[in-house]
């Protein structure tokens, strides 16, 4: 027969409701099913037949017309076959059954259309199974999409109506005599007969050039490797460069911060990819603990230290981040982060990721203004070369948008050394040091802050930095612990675990994998950032250790997504920062330099935190309101807390007055440690967007699909699927060394 066609030859059903009344059904006759092999059904075979018989993919663009007797609802979906106490309650659809092999209709033996709501509008899921005879049967997934090409059911007022609908792909479960599921065999429909699944024996995604498990060759490795964290600099280097001159270290201390960044993010990437989530994601320093460091820097009581300034502090941020770490760790060993998962959706996330980046503006361009001729030029370039040039392809490769930022600072850094070099900043005499003898001299005097931040050679870190120097644990001393700082961490390597968990745990499997990884996945993850984060503390640098949103914008431009690579680049991490010599050339980009690329990186948190917001229905006016307003008293509430100190106006720059809450703000209690926590808590954006979000989106009524609350794996679909066992599942023996902890278990 003719896909689509209502001339053929008809027969009748009859099916009975529960009141005994007899309702008749015409259906197109269905040619049988014979299998050419055995008596098992070939997925080939069973492809073709269905696109005989009209069960067509939507991406051939075949048709085919359902029949008159099966009814559309506007409200539920697309229904055939109620069951007897459906029927009894009112409804009217028969319950039908067609034999694939006789190719007949039969009376009722368990036809059945479950619904279940689709995560976007317009969609229609629907499950199908048919039974024959002895029991055994075949279960097919069929997603409706787009009926009358509007997604909206059409019907004729009289009960009955005519739909196109379209299907992709089958699946079918073959089941044992006893009615249990068994293993399911998908079959995807595409055009010209070619069949496509989600993923190849090698772990290969639609859409990528390297998948998760591929292995393209050493040099390939090694490339991509380095490409994934090239493309990351902005994160992995100049968070010291703000850090270290606010804590009073000196340029050499900046070199070994940046050292053990590195290897610290190294230790962590290889970490990640065998015992955390193994997704291919980059683990570093984070903005996320930048503004909660430099808050306990600019606390009251290290103004006045000038003797080991940077040590005394650096000690008092490990003991805090050692103290958040364990917190973090707990939080997804016990499993409790995976019942956070049931609270925390796009509409929290969103505004808080976004929160992280705007608590920056008056820091950024304040800072890079101090030499204009630098930063706005690297400005200009970044986003040149993001924006205008991302569509060149050289070699095959799209250069500009990938490495947008290190082509840019290094560009611009050669153009300050030639300003440098032709006397742009020599001022009678003034040594670029900027000792104090400069004050005396009016031209040194009023240059003195220009030079400081422009000169391309201002930095001694190249001249004192050692060749080889290996960052070891306990560097900077015995770590601090005070119960003021140690709260602050807590709540923001709480922040860092909701931002992992939805924002970048979730993309990141939409790119590289089948399915979205499990909650116990997810709590494995959070646990291991925790773990990293202690190794963080120890070490000394600066920050706790969390997932960089920006790889998977890496991933969705390079389609590179294999762990080997990661790992690859994580070695060559590890082997940079013994290097002292390499810590000592990025500790020479001009400050101004650096804020001014900062101010790109930043704005593309924000950027990145909002289009979270897809996943939701962003027309929605209830979350509308939630974003906006959480966003505003995110950056409102802060401003208030940051009026409270007169003294911090006096005695700080202008970009760090908001920092400075901590010691003078308006809460006052009997406990000047909690005085000090909760006030550095609410002048912070993140923080404050967080629990307005949060509250908001899970007290004021909302649908799923208006929330966009976000999908998880089930354990048993791992457990099922090799390819997910793959995908997540720890290596080896490791797997079994865990398999009692639920929240090591994919």
């Amino acid at each position: 027969m003719e896909t689509g066609s209502n001339s053929d030859s008809l027969d009748k059903a009859e099916t009975s409701n529960g009141r005994g009344n007899k309702l008749g059904s015409m259906l197109p006759k269905i040619e049988p099913f014979v299998p050419k092999k055995d008596q098992n059904h070939n997925p080939r075979e069973l492809r073709s037949w269905a696109k005989r018989t009209g069960f067509v993919s939507h991406l051939s663009g075949e048709t085919g017309t359902a029949s008159s007797t099966e009814r559309f609802d506007s409200s539920t979906g697309f229904h055939v076959g109620k069951s007897g106490r459906d029927q009894r309650a009112g409804g009217s659809s028969p319950k039908i059954e067609i034999d694939p092999v006789l190719g007949r209709t039969r009376p009722n033996m368990g036809v059945e259309i479950e619904m279940d709501s689709g995560s976007g509008s317009g969609s229609r899921q629907g499950r199908k199974t048919v039974a024959d005879g002895n029991g055994l049967g075949e279960k097919v997934e069929e997603r409706k999409v787009g009926l009358n090409g509007n997604g909206v059911e059409n019907g004729n007022g009289n009960g009955k109506g005519n739909g196109v609908a379209s299907v992709t792909p089958l699946v079918v479960e073959e089941k044992d005599e006893e009615g249990k599921g068994g293993r399911d065999v998908e079959i995807g429909m595409y055009p010209e007969g070619e069949e496509q699944g989600h993923e190849g024996g090698n772990g290969h995604h639609p859409g990528l050039k390297v998948g998760l498990r591929d292995n393209p060759g050493f040099g390939a490795l090694i490339y991509y490797g380095l490409q994934h964290f090239l493309s990351l600099a902005g994160s992995l280097i100049f968070i010291p460069s703000v850090m270290v001159p606010a804590m009073g270290g000196t340029d050499k201390d900046t070199a070994s911060v940046i050292s053990t960044m590195l290897l610290v993010s190294g230790i962590s990437t290889i970490l990640h990819s065998y015992f955390g989530t193994r997704l291919p994601l980059v683990q570093g320093s984070s903005f996320i603990y930048l503004a909660p460091a430099l808050v306990i820097i600019n606390a009251r009581d290290y103004r006045n230290l000038t003797e080991h300034k940077f040590r005394h502090i650096m000690r008092e941020l490990q003991g805090a981040i050692i103290v958040g770490s364990i917190f973090q760790s707990i939080l997804g060993f016990s499993g409790l982060m995976s019942l956070l998962l049931r609270w925390i959706n796009p509409v929290v996330v969103a505004p808080t990721v976004a929160a992280v980046g705007l608590a920056f503006f008056s820091y950024g361009f304040p800072q890079a203004g101090s030499c204009i001729e630098v930063s706005v030029p690297l400005l200009l370039l970044v986003l040149i070369c993001t924006l205008y040039l991302r569509g060149i392809s050289i070699f095959g490769h799209r250069l500009f948008r990938i490495y947008a930022v290190p082509l840019s600072v290094t560009i611009t850094w050669i153009y300050a050394f030639f300003l440098t070099a032709g006397g742009a900043y020599d001022y009678k005499g003034c040594s670029p040091d900027i000792p104090s003898s400069n004050i005396l001299v009016d031209e040194c005097r009023k240059h003195a802050y220009t030079m400081k931040h422009c000169r391309a050679d201002a930095s001694n870190a190249w001249r004192t930095a050692a060749w080889v120097r290996i960052p070891y644990p306990l560097q900077w001393g015995v770590p601090i612990f005070h119960f003021r700082t140690s709260l602050i961490m807590i709540i923001v390597s709480l922040v860092a675990s909701v931002d992992s968990q939805v924002g970048t745990y979730h993309s990141a499997s939409l790119l590289v994998s089948s399915k979205p990884p499990t909650p116990g996945v997810v709590s494995r993850g959070i646990a291991l950032e925790g773990f990293c984060s202690l190794l963080a503390g120890i070490w000394g640098s600066g920050t706790g250790s969390t997932t960089l949103t920006e790889n998977t914008h890496t991933i969705n431009i390079t389609k590179m997504a294999s762990r080997r690579a990661l790992v690859f680049g994580a070695l060559f991490l590890i082997l940079f920062s013994i290097v002292g010599k390499v810590g000592a050339i990025l500790a020479s980009i001009p400050l101004s330099l650096a804020a001014a690329i900062l101010c790109f990186m930043w704005a593309l948190v924000v950027a990145v935190g909002l289009s979270t917001l897809q996943y939701t229905q962003t027309a929605s006016f209830r979350n509308i309101t939630i974003v906006g307003v959480s966003l505003f008293l995110g950056l409102s509430i802060p401003t208030y807390f940051q009026q409270y100190q007169p003294e911090s106006i006096l005695m700080l720059p202008s970009y760090f007055v908001p920092y400075a809450a901590a010691s003078d703000g308006p809460v006052h209690t009997i406990n000047e440690q909690l005085d000090f926590s909760i006030n550095a808590l609410l002048s912070m954006s993140m923080v404050v967007t967080l629990l307005v979000a949060f509250v908001l989106d899970n007290t004021v009524p909302g649908s799923r699909d208006e929330r966009g609350v976000y999908i998880w794996s089930c354990a048993e679909d791992v457990a099922t699927d090799p390819s997910l066992q793959l995908d997540y599942s720890l290596p080896g023996k490791f797997s079994s060394l865990c398999c009692r902890s639920s929240c090591l278990r994919a």
